[in-house]
């Protein structure tokens, strides 16, 4: 992870500053946060230190270049109770997870809110890139057996059926976009 984070670490950042900045202007700060699929931390940290956040980070390995509060857990079962954060996070990472919809569920039942970014590729042009960054994946981590990138509408047909309130859906566009041209949605729910 140290490796692949330090090639494309600008890149990470600018898009971390603009997801942190969404973040805070929904929430506002002074919030208790799990970072699902937390990877680097550098989202966290963002959160942390310009936000005043508290944030947990949450993954199936320890791959943090940032020393934040973190725990590895089995990728299906989150170890809090029952809304124990104000929100939940995951950030472009239920494309990887063996059963998202499980994982989203748990993300529902430890928080009051959930703010989910994913890449939506709703073309075929965009299937292809997301295809691309399949491969490029398990070059670097050789570990994800299958993608789940689903469509906008797919993702709306899931919340409806956990019964989580879509209450803000927004495209976000970051400044290398033209590396991976797939659409990218930030999706805010509400249980």
């Amino acid at each position: 992870m140290k490796k692949f984070y330090s090639i494309f670490s600008d890149i990470y950042q600018q898009a971390h500053e603009l997801q942190a900045k969404e973040i805070f202007l929904f929430f506002g700060e002074r919030k208790r946060i799990l970072d699902l699929g937390c990877g680097s931390g550098n989202l966290a940290k963002i959160l942390i230190s310009k936000y005043n956040f508290s944030v947990f980070g949450l993954d199936i390995q320890d791959t943090r270049i940032h020393q934040i509060p973190f725990q590895v857990f089995d990728g299906k079962n989150i170890p809090f109770s029952e809304n124990f954060f104000d929100g939940v996070l995951i950030s472009f990472v239920l494309h990887h997870a063996k059963d998202p919809i499980y994982l989203l569920r748990e993300a529902k039942r430890v928080s009051k809110f959930l703010i989910l970014f994913e890449d939506v590729p709703d073309n075929f042009f965009q299937k292809i890139f997301c295809w691309i960054h399949f491969i490029t994946w398990n070059l670097f981590f050789g570990k994800t057996e299958k993608f789940f990138f689903l469509k906008t509408q797919e993702w709306r047909d899931i919340f409806k059926s956990l019964n989580l309130e879509l209450i803000l859906e927004k495209e976000i566009k970051f400044k290398y976009h033209f590396l991976h041209p797939v659409e990218k949605k930030m999706f805010v729910l509400k249980k």
